[in-house]
């Protein structure tokens, strides 16, 4: 997510908040005490039959899509990645691995899930999936306009491609079978409200109250759900949006209480609360014979680690651990931002994303809906 507006009305704010953590001595280290390797202890499921992990959304999901298209919304650079294998930025827009990734090795098809823009990937790494998010993106299409990134319609254009792309290579009755046996990730909305909604005009001068805005929200959604099952998918699951009242960002921009203290708008949560209420009803609506959606329940655990930080050994809620945690994100985040000694301590790595330790806690959360998702197949 990349908030285009109200940014600089609080630079000097940021300034001021920089310079005190800098004297509070905040360091850049390559080393902490992170899930890096604890993943690799849960037990994984015998019955695995998932040929393929697919993912679609925002920065929650991209691997490095946006590596390769010309926009703002770019992670490349240091310090994401710093607890990645090698301490790569690899795009993701965090400090180490996503939710999908731990999924990918959890099903025992791949330690991460490749970028599809990356020009690399080989016949293997294509056929075991790929994630085609875009990092700023949302259900409504202007929401990826208005920082050009890949448009969820797009994202479509882009399997369709894929889909001819294997069929090319192993044949249209091989890549069928791999696509019905493979699990369909979306993960999308927060953008869609926190950046576009919230804060820019132009959809609040169509739909003059924000269940308008959730209705039409809902028509994307399942418009982009009914392209994939006529592609063939059949396995889907679509996380609903977090307590987006709760982002750093959301409470310095739109809580009246940038510094203190912070806490979340729970108008905003509530928002979520009844929009994930209406993409429940929705996917039960467009369920059908040999196709199975899910509603992966992220807003849970979230707001489960934002109520009792303690039992997931967080010291720090309302705060990124890059800059002054306030407000960076993406280029704001960058090699000369001072970082906090132990990112596993904080729920979020800048001011917009989770940590990896929050994604590690997601994915923990929402196993038994994965474990479930893969008996279906």
């Amino acid at each position: 997510m990349i908030f285009p507006c109200k940014i600089i009305l609080f630079l000097p704010i940021l300034l001021i908040i920089i310079f005190q953590n800098k004297t509070q001595g905040r360091t850049l280290l390559l080393n902490n005490n992170n899930n890096n390797n604890n993943y690799k202890k849960l037990p994984r499921p015998f019955n695995n039959t998932v040929s393929a992990v697919f993912v679609f959304g925002d920065s929650t999901v991209d691997s490095g899509n946006n590596n390769y298209i010309n926009t703002i919304a770019k992670c490349d650079f240091p310090p994401y990645g710093r607890d990645f294998s090698n301490h790569v930025p690899t795009g993701r827009f965090t400090n180490g691995r996503l939710v999908t990734d731990y999924l990918a090795w959890y099903v025992g098809i791949k330690d991460f899930v490749p970028p599809y823009l990356d020009p690399s990937l080989s016949l293997d790494e294509l056929m075991t999936g790929v994630s085609f998010a875009s990092g700023s993106s949302g259900f409504d299409p202007l929401t990826a306009q208005l920082v050009d990134v890949i448009t969820m319609e797009k994202q479509l254009e882009y399997f369709k491609e894929y889909k001819r792309k294997l069929e090319n290579s192993i044949g249209k009755e091989k890549t069928k079978i791999l696509i019905s046996k493979a699990a369909f990730i979306i993960s999308a909305g927060t953008n869609d409200f926190a950046v576009n909604y919230y804060n820019t005009p132009f959809r609040r001068q169509k739909y003059y109250n924000v269940s308008q805005y959730q209705q039409f929200l809902m028509q994307m959604v399942q418009q982009f759900i009914q392209g994939l099952m006529n592609e063939g998918a059949r396995v889907i699951g679509v996380a609903g949006v977090p307590p987006f009242g709760c982002l750093p960002i959301v409470i310095t921009i739109d809580s009246g209480d940038a510094l203190q203290p912070r806490r979340c708008i729970e108008s905003y949560s509530a928002v979520a609360r009844e929009y994930n209420s209406l993409l429940q009803r929705l996917l039960k609506t467009m369920e059908i014979d040999g196709t199975k959606l899910f509603y992966v329940d992220i807003y849970s655990p979230i707001n489960d680690m934002i109520q009792n930080p303690i039992k997931y050994g967080f010291s720090e809620v309302t705060m990124g651990c890059c800059g002054s945690g306030l407000i960076e994100a993406s280029i704001l985040c960058n090699p000369k931002s001072i970082v906090c000694n132990n990112p596993s301590n904080h729920m979020f790595w800048d001011a917009v994303h989770p940590s990896e330790a929050t994604y590690y806690n997601v994915f923990k959360a929402i196993r038994p809906s994965i474990d479930f998702a893969i008996n279906q197949l």
